[in-house]
């Protein structure tokens, strides 16, 4: 499937391992430049480097912590430096200790809502600029399904990830004059499923008339669901599949 992501440069958190490695390579493959950022798995990103460019593509790793506002704001520079825009922003980093709430601490609940909502803050606010400047592109942040429903043991990491499904539909708001779509994929994860409405399910964001089922949550239900294309209509705009 031809999303039309040729000549445009993707960045991806923790895009080294598990998920993020296999959204990075699917960009890649669709003819995307892609930016892997990871925090603690270089050796990670520079085999994934390697793979891309293997592949025929193009790609370039920077580590930095989501959850500190100044490094992102300078990897994002970066990565408009050495590969020339920034058109696609996945965020999927992400932070999960499994605990029942009471046995959590504030130390843990402040780290995992660092890492899981301020980190979305974090590269949507150094990030917009860009897209906006470049008249246009995306932002798609990943969630797991206890977002949208709760898991017993995930109550931080569901709380900020819900936060984060609120976030998207507000600046969905925001960013659709700039054309700039935000869109997020709650996933169900690695949990063997097929294809039901149980699955990995698309967010409608505030320009969304409904969701949309999909798959298991794998790169191939990514592409069917197209999140990462370009827009080709404003964003925001009445009656528009934003998700």
């Amino acid at each position: 499937m031809n999303l039309g992501l040729g000549g445009k440069v993707a960045l991806v958190t923790g895009g080294a391992r598990d998920v993020g490695r296999e959204i990075s390579l699917t960009l890649a493959r669709e003819g995307a430049a892609v930016a892997v950022n990871y925090l603690h798995s270089k050796a990670e990103a520079d085999a994934l480097l390697a793979e891309i460019v293997r592949l025929g593509g193009r790609a370039a790793a920077y580590g930095a912590d989501v959850a500190d506002h100044g490094a992102v704001s300078r990897m994002v520079a970066r990565i408009v430096s050495d590969l020339g825009r920034l058109d696609v922003v996945v965020n999927n980093a992400g932070l999960v200790a499994p605990k029942l709430f009471l046995e959590t601490t504030p130390e843990e609940w402040r780290r995992e809502v660092d890492v899981c909502l301020y980190g979305v803050f974090n590269v949507c606010h150094a990030a917009a600029p860009k897209l906006a400047a470049q008249k246009g592109g995306r932002i798609i942040s990943i969630v797991g399904d206890s977002a949208r429903v709760g898991q017993q043991r995930l109550g931080v990491s569901a709380g900020a990830r819900g936060a984060v499904l609120s976030l998207t539909r507000t600046l969905a708001k925001e960013f659709g004059r700039l054309d700039i779509t935000v869109n997020a994929l709650a996933s169900a994860g690695s949990r063997p499923r097929t294809p039901t409405r149980n699955g990995s399910r698309r967010i409608a964001s505030a320009s969304s008339p409904s969701t949309r089922s999909g798959g298991s949550g794998s790169p191939t239900t990514w592409r069917r669901s197209s999140p990462f294309s370009p827009p080709t209509s404003p964003a925001g705009s009445p009656g528009r599949r934003s998700a």
